[in-house]
Order: C-alpha cells, then structure tokens, then sequence
C-alpha cells in the first residue's frame, strides 16, 4: 500500500518531533512509525517507510536477524558498519558509500559497529518493493568521488542508471554535499512526490527553512529550488 499524505506543497516533519529511543548502546530517531513508536500522522511516505537515524556505540551492534520484502538502504555518516548476511556477504560501510539489501523471499543479517573508539552515526531507509517474493540480493558502491566532483549524485534508483545502484522499486535516491552556499534546483514528474531528508547543515526549499535531523514531503511541487547553506548534507528520495 502506498502511504500519502493528504497535504500538498511543503510539510515539515521536524527533528525534535521524531519518535526516540535510547536502548544504551544504541541511540535511534525514527522519522516515521517504527517497533513501539507510533504515530497514525507518520506512517511513511509514499513507498517510503523507515528513515531511522541511529548512532551505535563501540562493539556493539544488532545481532543476527531475519527481513522480508522490503528494499534496504543504509548510509553512514561517521564511523564504519560492519554487515553479515545469509547471503554469503561480509563488508565494511564507510561514509559515502550506500549499502542496499532486497530482502526478498528472506534473508538473515547482523549490523555491527567494529570501532572501539568511536560510535558509528548511520540513516537507515526502508523502501516497500515493487514486487514481493523476489529473489534477495545485495549491492555496496563508494560515491565518494562523484560527491567530490558534484553537490548532488543520484545514488539508488530502479535501472541502476548513471551509475546508481539498483533497487527493487520505481524509487531515485540522492546525495546532496554542498561544498559552498548553493542552490540545487531538482524538477519533479506529475504525480510524483519528494521527500528531503537533512543530514548535517541548513537548507531552505522553495523558502521553506529545515535544519540537522528535518525532513520534509513534498507534493504539487513542478521544481524545487534547495538553498543548501556550505557543508549541509541532505538525501532526497524522489517517489512514485
């Protein structure tokens, strides 16, 4: 089910609104409804259904644990997050690289933060798929040289086009670094809605002001115009 909301144009969600919880060795902000937070207004988005913002302290992590049908997206902020699967993958997740797992038909993973002098500061994004019962499967890419080169890379999308990964859904993911006070300006599809959601920095779309940790849904927009401040991070998810 495609989860919208009824408003058009800009709504903010706002970081200090987001549900919370603090487990000891892990900190987590949940964007949207999620295990025992709950809130019938933030459900998702669209196919958009988890954005969790989580900071893991050293040695520790989520143990081994099942997921099915859903398109997994993680991006670390800072430190590393070590990832094992049933799938037979072992890897490292470093700032500017995205990691993506289809659960599909099932798979079994555990997240670990490796570090022993610092806490791993990730976002963790569910995306419902387009199609259940896939096979699973798994795909990690470093953009750290196209962030480099460019303030705002498409890093996920359904074709794997421009060089993005390939997720199971009509879905474009996007990396916004501002290296300098800029304005990013992203045309939106009839029909289509955008959710922004702020990393690191300030940015104003279409006049609307967010900070660290905002999100926004965006409908009816034909263009957005993303004031990023210098250093702000943001990903944009662009929905069917």
């Amino acid at each position: 089910m495609k989860i919208r909301y009824n408003k058009t144009m800009i709504q903010v969600r706002k970081s200090e609104d987001r549900g919370y919880a603090n487990h000891g060795w892990l900190k987590t902000h949940h964007s949207f409804s999620f295990a025992d937070y709950y809130d019938s207004n933030f459900m998702g988005f669209r196919d958009l259904r988890v954005i969790n913002e989580d900071f893991i302290e050293s040695g520790m992590g989520f143990g081994t644990h099942g997921h099915r049908d859903m398109e997994i997206i993680t991006y670390v902020l800072e430190g590393i997050l070590q990832h094992k699967d049933s799938m037979g993958n072992t890897a490292h997740i470093h700032p500017d690289e995205v990691q993506h797992m289809s659960a599909g038909t099932g798979v079994q993973h555990s997240e670990f933060n490796p570090r022993e002098d610092m806490s791993v500061h990730l976002l963790q994004i569910w995306i419902l798929p387009e199609k259940e019962g896939v096979k699973p499967g798994y795909g990690q890419k470093s953009f750290k040289s196209a962030l480099n080169e460019r303030s705002f890379v498409l890093v996920a999308s359904k074709t794997g086009v421009s060089d993005s990964i390939s997720i199971n859904q009509d879905v474009n993911v996007y990396v916004g670094k501002s290296k300098k006070d800029e304005t990013i300006h992203f045309k939106t599809q009839v029909g289509r809605g955008v959710w922004v959601q702020v990393v690191r920095g300030d940015l104003k779309i279409n006049g609307t002001a967010l900070k660290t940790g905002d999100g926004a849904a965006v409908e009816s927009e034909p263009e957005l115009n993303i004031a990023a401040s210098a250093g702000a991070e943001f990903l944009l998810f662009d929905l069917p």
